[in-house]
């Protein structure tokens, strides 16, 4: 047992308590159960006050060298006012901006100076699922012990980048297809609000001063953790494990709206092809029976849940593409006024069908036009569903450089929050109408810099659809 500090291993170990000895050895000090226990593939020498500790049993067979120290030598050894008896050496694990993966998120710290704070935004990132934690030559050292503790082992979980400055950061991130996300209690954008699909690396700054305004212009936008209560403002940590978990979210919904918009599209499949089905057998049976106008009226039905399947397989292929955050708008120059006329006169096929009219006369746009009928369609769908009194009116404006189409009708019940909340995708069961005709809607929109929204005054139930108008020039 060593019961000197003036021990070689012990003087060794101890003066890496300061960070230029760490820097000079490239080693640091691993403290507690917890840490020690997640790094015990990595450790070189481990010292302990109680040699048949599990710990100190399994570091041996995995040929660590064990050291027993007395209460007295690893009081020197920790910076803990309780020591838990256990200290390991281990070499530096820091890497590379360029090995850093290539997806997913990233947090990275900008004069972070509390070690604690580093410590939990580390643990964060790795609770999240995130790609790796960057801390810029300005902040604290990754390796400081408090840090190293506070981290509770997710240090040695992700990879962590260490030293170089934010500019550099920002750069290597973004030629790697990261969007950069400035965080700042007065950010620009509500962060549940924000897009973070693809690669996202978030910046965090100072916990009193936050980032410097030339560092916030690194970022490709400034994001807030919006408050609704009378606190001034979230701990640095707490803002951290509240984005990075924000993006964690978003990606386990991804998968959850994917399962939904399936299970919809199978749902609205079903009742054009029940019905195809059912023209189709009265036809094969009684086709003699018939007259000229009953076959051509069954072959109109059958045209129309053609066209209804076709639509809700592009629909469930969009979908998808939203929920990827892959969805590529193919502008050229439309009318709105004459798309919506041929989709009125296409719906004509249905006898049932209350009758579309057009107001208003915006002239030609540069837009998507497959996805601005698509978008039309489902707007004119759910108010069948949702409003029953007299006809469908679609119209449209121009406003500078903005387009306004919106289609309304009477007779609804829905309040305006009920109307908006149809832009969510429902699963099969859950209220009548398309399940994903309005989602699909709201993904175009926003694919292309637009919105789309619902609303309902007076019994009046209206869907609104905002794009940019574009350019023969637009990307």
């Amino acid at each position: 047992m060593l019961t000197s500090p003036r021990n070689p291993k012990i003087a060794a170990a101890t003066r890496l308590k300061k960070r230029a000895f760490r820097d000079e050895d490239g080693r640091f000090l691993v403290e507690g159960a917890q840490a020690v226990g997640e790094a015990l593939d990595r450790l070189e020498i481990l010292f302990a006050t109680d040699e048949l500790d599990p710990l100190v049993v399994r570091a041996r067979q995995a040929g660590v060298e064990i050291q027993p120290v007395n209460d007295a030598v690893m009081g020197r050894l920790t910076s803990t006012v309780t020591p838990q008896g256990l200290v390991g050496v281990a070499p530096f694990l820091d890497v590379g901006l360029e090995t850093l993966p290539a997806d997913g998120c990233l947090a990275i710290l900008h004069e972070v100076r509390d070690p604690g704070n580093a410590g939990t935004v580390i643990r964060s990132a790795d609770a999240s699922g995130a790609a790796g934690v960057v801390f810029t030559d300005t902040s604290v050292d990754v390796y400081n012990p408090k840090t190293v503790r506070a981290s509770a082992g997710s240090l040695f979980h992700l990879p962590v980048v260490r030293g170089p400055s934010p500019t550099a950061a920002v750069d290597a991130m973004r030629a790697r297809g990261f969007r950069i996300l400035a965080t700042a209690a007065d950010g620009a954008q509500d962060l549940y609000r924000t897009d973070l699909d693809g690669p996202v690396a978030f910046l965090f700054g100072n916990e009193a001063h936050g980032l410097p305004q030339d560092v916030r212009e690194l970022a490709d936008a400034s994001v807030r953790v919006p408050q609704t209560g009378r606190a001034e403002s979230l701990n640095l940590a707490a803002s951290a494990t509240v984005c990075l978990f924000e993006r964690a979210r978003r990606v386990a919904h991804r998968g959850e709206a994917l399962e939904t918009i399936i299970g919809a599209a199978a749902h609205d499949i079903r009742s054009p092809l029940t019905a195809m089905k059912g023209f189709g057998y009265a036809l094969e049976k009684r086709w003699a029976q018939m007259s000229e106008d009953q076959r051509a009226l069954m072959l109109q039905g059958i045209v129309h849940d053609a066209d209804r399947m076709d639509t809700i397989l592009r629909q469930l292929v969009d979908a998808a593409r939203v929920v990827g955050g892959n969805l590529e708008p193919f502008r050229e120059r439309v009318d709105p006024a004459e798309l919506a006329r041929s989709i009125a006169d296409g719906l004509r096929r249905d006898p049932d069908h209350p009758p579309v009219t057009w107001t208003g006369e915006p002239g030609t746009v540069f837009a998507d036009p497959a996805r601005l009928k698509t978008t039309i369609l489902a707007f004119i769908e759910s108010l069948v569903w949702w409003a029953r009194e007299g006809p469908v009116e679609v119209g449209g404006t121009r406003e500078g450089d903005r387009l306004h189409v919106w289609a309304t009708r009477a007779g609804t019940e829905l309040g305006a929050e009920e109307a908006d909340a149809l832009f969510v995708p429902r699963r099969p069961g859950e209220g009548a109408g398309s399940k994903i005709g309005l989602f699909v809607a709201r993904g175009i929109a926003e694919a292309q810099g637009g919105a789309a929204w619902g609303s309902a005054e007076d019994g009046v139930l209206t869907f609104h659809l905002e794009l940019p108008v574009g350019s023969d020039r637009t990307p």
